[in-house]
């Protein structure tokens, strides 16, 4: 019997004596003496994966375009239900669906409320029950959110702009000119970044009035971006490639290519940059 096989069997015993203590000692209250392990022990030394580990989907509406979490629920944008979806995250239990302005494709939360970018302006809906506090105008073609801790950006793709207005009310603080089509915004701590999808660039805002501190080039094609705490990354869907900017002066870090085709949206975990790739349905670990 080799190494393995003893150990196996050693900790088959040692849960047998566990269990045997556990249903034999009884405390002063009645209560078992020990905690008592999972009815069939021999579970443990089997070398497999369990079903409880298995992915699991929940329905939502139709083309689901936007995520935001808000500290419990998942919120679903469903661009094609003019809906939102919220989810239990514990359960994926469905929470409610609430309607909103049609084609809604962003969503960000500001520790409150979640807001919304879709054709008909920007919305703002309470988390704790999706109650919608207000819509309110910003430029054309709304289609990306960013949430500096005061006020929410929103990257308008029909005309060259953003738009700031304040999270507690809606009102309109007012717009920048940054590239053509901007597509996507996001807070590095002090300053605004757009992604301008048709210049090949990215403009940085001073997220307390909107000044431009730079512009700087990127791959072709630019779409969506991410901070790392110190770097921006930006995915480049014509060139197949990611681009990094030192977020301090926007000096170029290096392009890096992903092996799959249109790498569009992106996330950091702390650690490493996930690239979604929509062409070869998969995703880049960098």
């Amino acid at each position: 019997m080799n190494r393995v096989m003893i150990g196996m069997v050693a900790i088959v015993i040692l849960l047998w004596i566990s269990v045997d203590i556990g249903q034999g000692q009884q405390g002063a209250t009645g209560q078992p003496g020990s905690v008592i392990p999972p009815s069939n022990p021999l579970q443990v030394a089997l070398l497999k994966w369990y079903p409880a580990n298995r992915v699991t989907t929940f329905k939502v509406g139709s083309i689901p375009e936007g995520l935001a979490f808000d500290g419990a629920s998942m919120w679903v944008a469903n661009a094609a239900s003019s809906c939102l979806t919220k989810l239990r995250t514990s359960d994926g239990a469905t929470l409610g669906t609430f309607n909103v302005p049609s084609g809604v494709s962003a969503l960000a939360f500001d520790g409150a409320n979640v807001w919304t970018a879709s054709g008909g302006g920007v919305s703002k809906v309470r988390a704790s029950d999706g109650t919608v506090l207000g819509t309110f105008t910003a430029g054309n073609n709304p289609i990306a959110l960013a949430f500096d801790g005061a006020d929410i950006w929103v990257a308008n793709n029909g005309d060259r702009t953003v738009t700031k207005l304040r999270a507690s009310d809606g009102k309109n603080l007012g717009t920048f000119t940054v590239g053509t089509s901007p597509n996507g915004v996001a807070f590095d701590g002090a300053n605004i970044w757009v992604v301008n999808n048709a210049s090949n660039n990215v403009t940085k805002l001073r997220a307390s009035d909107g000044r431009t501190l730079g512009t700087f080039n990127v791959g072709n094609s630019p779409w969506k971006l991410a901070f790392d705490g110190a770097n921006i990354w930006v995915t480049n869907i014509a060139d197949n490639t990611v681009s990094k900017l030192r977020a301090s002066d926007g000096a170029t870090l290096g392009p890096f290519r992903v092996p799959a085709s249109e790498p569009r949206s992106l996330a950091f975990d702390g650690a490493n940059i996930w690239v979604a790739n929509s062409i070869s349905n998969t995703v880049s670990k960098l």
